[in-house]
């Protein structure tokens, strides 16, 4: 509980010590490959800056390096410690080095960590994958991110994943819009949330959610959820890219806009949490809850984004 508010973090990356999301796309290896290693290095390198700018407005430790890793089982250890310490109820882990693996680390705190599968729905078994996933590993959604995947995300050789998503009654938790830290993707096939239109109208007994208010794609996203009210949208992280868009938008103004234009019960509070020492972004919840209270909404719809929404969509108990 945090203020009164019982509190589920739906959108979070579990920080293990393998690849995050090693059957997504190969997005960011075939550009490596284009451009060649040194070229790719030089365009994190000029980047950092902003990055560093961007940690240090949060106030947020340096995350610990790759050889600093205390290996999974303490990874989660401690992730069950911060949210014992900032009274979160449950979290979701949208990715966390294949559905194997993940569900293996959800099955050491069943109570407090639930899994997605996350895989590319465009492999060869990609259906049978996600019914082993819900039906035998007990992963409650799945989490694609579009600028990763290669094939055009609205593709019908994709259909029959979305059917079973609908067979399996789970949220489907597609990224759009700019992918990644500065330096990043910006522009893709698959960017423009409004790629998902004729999926989203073929299969209206599937939710699919996009976060971060669209990433940048803010007018793409609510005209998105005009056309297909089985979109919802979640909060998650920093939500900087608000900098990098035209006019003064603040996150307080996108809760807003879209409390009024979709209500409550289609906005889902993440953080988009991940390493450590940082752990639980509790500043993004401090932060959102205090928009969301400034904005005098009732307590609640409050309730609704913060936990009861996710509660229901990831069938979570009391």
């Amino acid at each position: 509980m945090y203020e009164g508010f019982e509190i589920v973090d739906f959108h979070a990356h579990f920080p293990t010590d393998r690849p995050w999301f090693p059957d997504m796309g190969t997005t960011i290896q075939n550009y490596v490959e284009r451009v060649g290693e040194k070229r790719a290095g030089l365009v994190r390198e000029m980047s950092q800056p902003y990055g560093e700018q961007w940690r240090r407005m949060w106030g947020f430790p340096k995350p610990e390096k790759k050889e600093d890793h205390p290996g999974d089982r303490e990874q989660a250890r401690r992730w069950v410690e911060d949210l014992d310490k900032y009274g979160i109820r449950a979290i979701g882990w949208v990715t966390g080095g294949g559905n194997e693996h993940l569900s293996e680390v959800c099955s050491w705190y069943p109570d407090r960590f639930i899994g997605f599968a996350h895989h590319s729905p465009f492999l060869p078994d990609a259906v049978e994958r996600l019914d082993h996933a819900v039906n035998n590993l007990g992963l409650r959604g799945y989490k694609l991110l579009a600028p990763m995947i290669d094939e055009p995300i609205e593709d019908p050789a994709a259909y029959p994943v979305w059917e079973k998503c609908a067979e399996l009654d789970i949220p489907v938790l597609i990224h759009f819009g700019i992918q990644g830290g500065a330096g990043g993707i910006a522009t893709h096939e698959n960017i423009n949330p409004l790629k998902l239109h004729d999926i989203a109208k073929s299969f209206p007994d599937v939710t699919f959610v996009v976060p971060h208010f669209g990433c940048a794609w803010e007018r793409e996203t609510l005209q998105l959820c005009w056309a297909c009210p089985n979109v919802s949208v979640d909060t998650c992280g920093s939500l900087q890219w608000i900098r990098w868009v035209p006019g003064d938008v603040t996150v307080k103004y996108l809760f807003r806009k879209y409390y009024e234009t979709i209500g409550p019960e289609r906005i889902i509070f993440g953080t988009d949490s991940s390493w450590f020492p940082r752990g639980f972004a509790f500043r993004y919840l401090q932060d959102q809850l205090r928009d969301c209270l400034d904005l005098n909404m009732p307590d609640d719809h409050i309730q609704q984004i913060f936990a009861g929404n996710a509660k229901r969509l990831l069938k979570i108990q009391d």
